[in-house]
């Protein structure tokens, strides 16, 4: 925990880590507090009516302990891993502290996944049981015969074929169960890594990743928890960020964590839940607060009451920073980490910590640098992978059966997180993007989020992606994929103005030399624009003409 205080060097400085030679994350976040604060609300649920549906850390406690005696009894055993299909929800997080408390490992999968992402993911982790839904059902029900090692498939709502009824489960177990004796280094779930170059791997993490998490969470929303908090993120829980960054640490601080099932984002309805809900801290990737940029007199329609909102998995900007002061009344506090080891940068204005296009400063507990590839600290100013310093409590185990790719993530004891970025005179550190994000054009490295945050700010644009084309003279040249916002229609005078707006906000070798409009933007499950997709097709147009 932090220590509450205004002076960021001094609470860096004082902070030391206290990890306990025994510690259960599905204890930690339900039981202790059922012991003591029984009716205390853990979780409510918006399904977009008047009033929510609540659960309570004794409701938590005992559900998670009659699915945990429901699951041995199916077979599930320590150290089995058990795969979890399912939106935002009461299941999910039961699902999840039940595992925990099993001493099994839960394998968080996005419903979006297609079959042959959720066929690889399955098989690499060996997973023996999967909670899901309908929705989930009706995926696996054509790789049953490829997963020989999944046994069990529990499902949500009525019972379907091939299936077992997670009601039925929790409604006939007992509620009393003794949990694993785990240690901080114990395994307890395995989060598989997007996969930027190669197959995904699967991060596997031990109990400690969310102690690890705590100081990294309270940081950016300003020493939470505090009286009237009460968390939200559109996120999916199957992402990092919305399982750490959110759900498990908000039951572990006692903070009520709101959950919501919209499988698309849409930047109304945010609104309108952080408003039905009273959301004080929000958790809200740079792509969906671009989005919610559009919506037109926030503060006169909504009635927000948000104290704390933190914003990661990409760079922000200072176009989306700036506005957010007007709109939503809060300084976003951007914060970085990735599914090996999250949330070891941040922001905090609370601390005086805060500049627009910065990520921020190490979070106390943390040793991060900007490092070249031999792991030798880079000079004030100039690029490097940003890294993190083992051991660490919030880092990674090893991937999963992959000893030659873990050996290749790190320089001696430095993390290599695969992102550029720069640290500046005052220890703030800048983030340019994943290695292969970087655009490199006429001697200049340049990040693509600078130039999308500021294309978004055209009123014409609605979504952007920046890109490097292959140019023979320049070496790669800026190209600019653009969504435009209802109401304006392509024409090259408008693809003009778009790079002249940025030529005259950034500088003149960040401009995009070329624009290009597209009906909509590809994303991933966490609401990251993927670029490669652009950048393909950038690179086909360089050798062969337009598409």
């Amino acid at each position: 925990m932090l220590e509450r205080g205004e002076d960021y060097d001094r609470l860096y400085a004082r902070f030391r880590w206290q990890t306990p030679a025994r510690f259960n994350i599905g204890v930690a976040v339900a039981d202790a507090w059922a012991a003591h604060a029984p009716d205390r609300i853990a979780l409510i649920d918006d399904a977009g009516d008047e009033v929510a549906a609540t659960m309570s850390y004794r409701m938590l406690a005992e559900r998670s302990s009659a699915f945990a005696n429901a699951m041995r009894a199916l077979g599930v055993s320590r150290g089995d891993r058990v795969a979890l299909l399912l939106p935002q929800s009461f299941e999910t997080a039961i699902s999840h502290v039940a595992i925990y408390k099993l001493g099994a490992i839960a394998v968080p999968l996005a419903l979006l996944f297609g079959v042959e992402a959720l066929e690889y993911r399955l098989q690499t982790a060996g997973v023996s049981a999967v909670v899901t839904n309908h929705a989930g059902l009706a995926k696996l029900a054509p790789l049953r015969a490829r997963l020989p090692a999944l046994r069990s498939v529990i499902v949500t709502g009525d019972a379907g074929e091939g299936a077992v009824s997670f009601d039925a489960l929790v409604a006939g177990g007992s509620a009393r169960f003794e949990a694993e004796k785990t240690g901080p280094d114990d395994p307890a779930m395995m989060i598989f890594t997007s996969g930027t170059t190669g197959p995904p791997k699967g991060a596997l993490h031990g109990h400690r990743v969310l102690l690890g998490h705590v100081p990294g969470v309270q940081m950016p929303h300003e020493f939470l928890p505090q009286p009237g908090d009460r968390l939200w993120t559109p996120a999916d829980w199957a992402w990092a960020g919305g399982l750490l960054n959110v759900l498990l640490p908000g039951l572990l601080l006692g903070v009520p964590v709101v959950s919501s099932r919209a499988e698309k984002f849409d930047p109304e309805a945010a609104f309108a839940l952080m408003a039905r809900r009273q959301v004080r801290n929000a958790f809200i990737p740079p792509t969906a607060l671009r989005m919610m940029k559009a919506v037109p007199d926030v503060r006169e329609r909504f009635a927000l009451d948000l104290r704390t909102v933190g914003s990661g998995g990409e760079a922000l900007g200072r176009e989306t920073y700036d506005w957010a002061r007007g709109a939503l009344g809060v300084t976003i506090n951007e914060f970085y980490g990735q599914t090996e080891c999250n949330l070891v940068l941040s922001s905090c204005a609370a601390l005086g910590v805060s500049r627009a296009g910065a990520i921020g400063k190490p979070v106390p507990g943390h040793q991060v640098a900007i490092v070249d590839h031999d792991g030798n600290p880079r000079p004030v100013g100039e690029a490097g992978q940003i890294a993190v310093r083992r051991p660490d409590p919030v880092m990674f185990l090893e991937y999963w059966q992959n000893p030659q790719a873990t050996a290749q993530k790190f320089v001696g004891d430095w993390m290599l997180t695969g992102d550029q970025g720069t640290a500046d005179g005052d220890g703030y550190i800048h983030f340019f993007g994943r290695d292969d994000d970087v655009i490199t054009s006429a001697g200049y490295r340049i990040g693509p989020g600078e130039i999308e945050d500021c294309l978004t700010g055209h009123p014409a644009v609605a979504l952007a992606a920046a890109v490097g084309k292959p140019d023979a003279i320049r070496t790669e040249i800026v190209k600019a994929y653009v969504v435009l916002k209802d109401g304006h229609a392509p024409s090259e005078a408008l693809k003009s103005d778009i790079s002249l707006w940025v030529r005259e906000r950034l500088s003149a070798h960040e401009y995009p030399r070329e624009v290009e409009f597209v009906d909509s933007m590809p994303l991933t499950t966490t609401g990251k624009v993927i670029r490669r997709i652009f950048r393909d097709r950038a690179g086909r147009e360089a050798r062969s003409g337009p598409d």
